[in-house]
Parts: structure tokens; sequence; C-alpha cells
């Protein structure tokens, strides 16, 4: 970033002052929260595209009762698949809630400080994000080695056990650190945005909620 000129000095105009000012033109998704960066909004494309899973759980759960109150013979794969689905569905939430900033917080404290010190806020909390996403990206990878490696270390996917005995529990958890590792990306670059001057202070519809 470029040094303030003698006009912005002279103004009392500091890079901070800058962001600020900069914060409202930030691109926004679809439903009016700020998206940081091309990263992100692909995120929320694929967001879009796996919100479709629930869908897809709620037309085979339909499936399964007309199956099982219909013609008396229930299946032995629909729980199993909509547990599935549904768990991959909120996987995939994670990075979704982080691109569109719609993740929960409490403001308390935020809403009681000046523009300026939100700024800081927020390079604080992307740093702190930042180092949460590659503790719990380390436990997720451990998890999904032992649900996909038997204690000898070959390749061996976790079933569920019941009758059907689908891999599915292995595959969950590889969805989780995938999500994970998806959000520490995300995380990475927040913070260098932030550091830069890029950070989303208040989300739009966010404005006096709280």
């Amino acid at each position: 970033m470029s040094r303030p000129t003698r006009r912005h000095e002279a103004a009392g105009v500091t890079h901070d002052d800058e962001r600020i000012a900069a914060t409202a033109s930030e691109p926004e998704s679809s439903n009016g929260d700020p998206v940081r960066g091309v990263f992100d909004r692909a995120v929320m494309q694929c967001a879009r595209g796996a919100a479709w899973l629930v869908f897809i759980a709620m037309g085979i759960s339909v499936f399964e009762v007309i199956m099982r109150y219909g013609f008396n013979s229930p299946t032995s794969w629909v729980h199993e698949s909509v547990v599935m689905l549904v768990a991959v569905s909120f996987a995939l939430g994670g990075p979704a809630a982080l691109a569109s900033n719609q993740h929960i917080r409490v403001r308390v404290l935020y809403d009681q400080v000046g523009p300026q010190f939100k700024i800081w806020l927020d390079r604080f909390n992307d740093i702190v994000t930042l180092g949460f996403c590659l503790t719990m990206s380390y436990a997720a990878f451990v998890m999904f080695w032992d649900a996909s490696h038997n204690p000898f270390g070959e390749w061996s996917l976790e079933r569920s056990g019941t009758s059907w005995n689908p891999p599915f529990p292995a595959m969950v958890k590889g969805v989780i650190m995938i999500a994970l590792f998806i959000m520490c990306v995300q995380a990475f670059i927040h913070v260098v945005q932030s550091l830069r001057g890029k950070s989303v202070t208040v989300a739009p519809h966010d404005k006096g909620a709280e």
C-alpha cells in the first residue's frame, strides 16, 4: 500500500481511515454479506451446490416413509444415507459461513469501540481464526487417518457396522477434514487482507443487531 499523500496528511487522513471508507465498497454475496475475495466467492458457489444435499436427503426420507408405511417394505440404506448427507452439508457450512461473514459472534465489545479500533479487532479475530482452523485441521487429519487406516497403517475405511455397512463414517470425517483445510486457506487470506486493510468490519444485515 502506498504512503499517504501530503493532501491526506494535511487532512488528517490515515491508512486506517481509508480502510474504513473502503469497507463500504466491498463486494457482497447474494444475501447481502461482504465477500472478501475470489476464493470466498468460489466457496459460496460450491456451498450453493452442496445445499442441494439437504433436498436429496428429504427426498429419500419421503421415499422411505412411502416404502415403510405404504408397501411394508422398509429400506436398509435410507437412514444412514440421510445422516451422511446432512452431516456433509453441515461440515461444508463452516467454509460457507466464513466466506459470507455469517459466523456467530458476540459483539458487546465490538459495538462499543470506534472504527479504527474495530480494524484492529478484525485483525486479531482473523489471526485467532487462523490458529483455530490450523489446530482443528490437525485434529481432523488425525481423526480421518484413524478412520481410514487399520492399526498396521493399511488403507481400511471405517464402516457403520450395520447390515448395509457403508463406509460413511470415514467419508464424513474426510469431508470434515477437507472443510477445515478450506477454512485454513480462507483464514490465511483473511489475515493477509485485514493486515492490508481489506477486513470486513460490519456485515450490513448485522448493523444494530445483537
